[in-house]
């Protein structure tokens, strides 16, 4: 993860997306959980909210992977095919522990 790079696409200073980036990570894990608890509830409408939330917050950054994972994650809950959420849960609990593990990294 460049974070100079991803900073200046965003016209930041390097330190100020860092911050964005850790305030991203701590919202997302409990919206990651909202979405989850959504998902199990099989509450479509929940689990499509939740997902359209980690969707803008990742958009707002850039990060588009992440955006591509719950833009999808969305569109599914919308149609009710909630059996195909599950997958995509897993997928961005995996993205976000990565990148948790790479800012830990690059403190030291």
């Amino acid at each position: 993860m460049n974070l100079k790079e991803m900073a200046q696409n965003l016209e930041m200073e390097e330190g100020e997306f860092l911050d964005m980036l850790k305030l991203f990570l701590e919202t997302t894990v409990s919206d990651l959980g909202d979405l989850q608890s959504a998902w199990e509830k099989e509450d479509a409408i929940e689990t499509a909210k939740a997902a359209h939330s980690i969707k803008g917050a990742a958009a707002n950054l850039g990060l588009t992977e992440i955006f591509e994972m719950a833009k999808i994650s969305e569109m599914e809950a919308r149609r009710n095919r909630l059996d195909r959420v599950w997958e995509w849960i897993q997928t961005l609990r995996t993205e976000l522990d990565r990148m948790s593990k790479d800012l830990e990294v690059g403190k030291q």
